[in-house]
């Protein structure tokens, strides 16, 4: 169970994991040892699963963001083994998504142009077979994408 100093640990982390040790502790009211040992249990425990750098897709080049609902079907093992495997392999794909609904899959492409995307589109079906339906809608602005976690909400307030 996370309490009020952890959720306050992550927080910080997850708008800047550069932060030394000491900054940390300091910023939680805490001394740097037992700011590290609950550090080293988050780890531990999986809640920090890894430490990035966040880069601007539009510095790079990386200006399309396509959306892909994908219907199949195939919904035999072998075959979702197959299709899983094969867009994991594919670079473009920041996230991908089994759905409950209309359609199967959500993917997020990120690719340059149109162009790439549509050579993106013909390495995707022809991958796999059993496709039923790839439809595509293109993000015109993003307006707000982030990867910190509301971590207010995640837990159980009366336990803090």
């Amino acid at each position: 169970m996370l309490d009020k100093t952890d959720r306050k640990i992550l927080s910080l982390l997850q708008r800047d994991c550069t932060l030394s040790l000491q900054n940390l502790a300091d910023a939680i009211h805490l001394t740097s040892t037992p700011c590290w040992k609950r550090l080293k249990r988050l780890e531990d425990e999986g809640i920090i699963k890894s430490k990035v750098a966040l880069l601007n897709n539009e510095k790079l080049g990386l200006n399309l963001t396509a959306f892909m609902m994908v219907k199949t079907q195939q919904h035999t093992q072998e075959w979702y083994s197959r299709f899983v495997s094969h867009v994991e392999s594919m670079p473009e794909v920041m996230s991908f998504y089994r759905l409950a609904g209309e359609y199967d899959y959500l993917l997020q492409v990120l690719v340059s142009d149109m162009k790439n995307y549509d050579l993106f589109y013909k390495r995707l079906v022809a991958g796999v077979p059993g496709l039923l339906d790839v439809t595509s809608t293109f993000a015109m602005e993003n307006i707000k994408n982030t990867t910190e976690l509301p971590l207010d909400l995640s837990v159980d307030k009366e336990a803090t």
